[in-house]
Formats: C-alpha cells, structure tokens, sequence
C-alpha cells in the first residue's frame, strides 16, 4: 500500500467526534444481504430508469466477481435496505467501464476502484446514506490502496460528484455512452485517493468534518480478502480518517 498522506499539522487527535448513524453500513456477505442490496438497487433505478431497472430485479454476475464488493446500509429500526454500492477493484480484471472507453496515461499503471449501482432509499434518510456510502467507498479505497476512484455518473448525478471534488477523466469530451449501463450517456470522472483529505482540507469542503474528523463506528469494513489490505487495516476504517493520519 502506498504511503500515507499526513495531516495538516492544525489537525489534531482532540478534534475527533464521535457520531452514530441511524442506519449501518457493511459489506455483504450472505445471500440475504445481496438480496437486500438488489431491492434498494431495483427500486432506486425504477424511479427513474425503469426500463433498464428491469434488468437489474436479480443479481448480476458482476457482484460475485474477484476484486468486487457490495456495500449494503441497513435500517438500525428494522433492518431494511436504505442503500447500496458495488465497488470493483482493477486488480484481477479491468473496470467495468474499460469496456466502452480507454483510460488515458496517468491511470494506465494505477490500482483503480469504479463505484457502480449506486442506489438509495427516497426516504428522509436517503441524502445522509448517500453521503456515508461515499465516506464508505472512500474508506475503502485508501485501505486496499486504491489510487484513483473512478464513476460514471448520468447527468444531473454527475454534478454530486463535481462537488465532492471529482475531476473529468476527459475534460471537454462531455458524455459517453456505456455499454453496462445501457448505452446510457455518463461523464466519467475520478478522485485521487493519496490527496484527497489534503485538497478537502485546503478546499474548507463542507463535508471535510463528516469525512475526515468524525468517527462512525456503524461504518464497518473488515480487510480486503485476505492478502490485499494491510495487518491493520481491519483495525482504522471505523476509527475517522484523522487519526489514523495524526498518529504517523
């Protein structure tokens, strides 16, 4: 794993905050996760895609493969389904997205991780979700060492990703169609991993605190497999992202 980015020096442990999540986040594991996975998937493309939500009523073979997870939030009340991601690392295969478009230069050589199948409850809950599956796939990220985060986001989702300080892999090229995604226009764009508290941190990003400065013990994510995380990795992912930078 890469070396890792040190705190400004304004950051300090004391800064921590402990918060709890109406809802847990996890990645699944059993079959029944998957299935709740798929509900919240199905239900959240058929608002707006609902002929392509068709194809997504059951699994895909995509969420089986090597180098791939699937984050599931889960209600604390009642257990259901609130939201869902599948990440797939460029480890064993390329990404998903290589089947449409190729990558330039800089990310030839580089560990990559997509984000795909994004999808949250309309609930009141939903926009807080959405946030922590970000923290969430973040996380993840620096613990595997992941250089770049890569999306494809449909407009206007893309904007949301423009805010989190994701850049156009092809600036100027606009919308691409995807095959895996229907043939659906995106703007694929990524987020460097090794820099990223930095640039929130310059950048005075609202949500650098819920990031970066806060703990959330409901986010919990065990190492990567068995070889591809390091030995503690299992140990910093709950701990917020500052301390484990404060104690280098």
């Amino acid at each position: 794993m890469g070396e890792v980015v040190r705190a400004p020096v304004a950051l300090q442990r004391g800064a921590l905050k402990e918060e709890w999540l109406p809802f847990t986040i996890k990645l699944v594991n059993s079959q029944e996760d998957l299935d709740k996975a798929v509900q919240i998937r199905h239900e959240a493309y058929a608002r707006h895609l609902p002929e392509f939500a068709q194809t997504l009523l059951r699994a895909e073979g995509a969420d089986h493969e090597p180098g791939v997870v699937v984050l599931l939030a889960e209600s604390k009340l009642d257990g259901s389904p609130l939201g869902t991601m599948r990440i797939q690392s460029n480890r064993f295969r390329p990404l998903t997205l290589e089947q449409s478009v190729t990558l330039p230069a800089p990310f030839c050589n580089a560990t990559l991780a997509e984000a795909t199948r994004l999808g949250v409850t309309q609930e009141a809950a939903g926009r807080l979700v959405k946030t922590a599956l970000f923290k969430s796939f973040f996380l993840y990220c620096h613990m595997v060492g992941v250089d770049y985060m890569v999306i494809a986001g449909r407009a206007p989702i893309d904007r949301q990703y423009q805010r989190l300080m994701f850049s156009d892999v092809f600036p100027g090229q606009g919308f691409v169609p995807l095959k895996h995604a229907g043939d659906l226009p995106h703007r694929i764009m990524s987020f460097e991993v090794e820099t990223a508290e930095q640039r929130w941190f310059e950048a005075r990003h609202p949500l650098y605190q819920f990031v970066f400065q806060t703990i959330h013990q409901d986010i919990a994510l065990p190492p990567y497999g068995n070889a591809e995380a390091s030995a503690d990795a299992a140990e910093w992912p709950t701990m917020g992202m500052t301390a484990r930078f404060a104690t280098q």
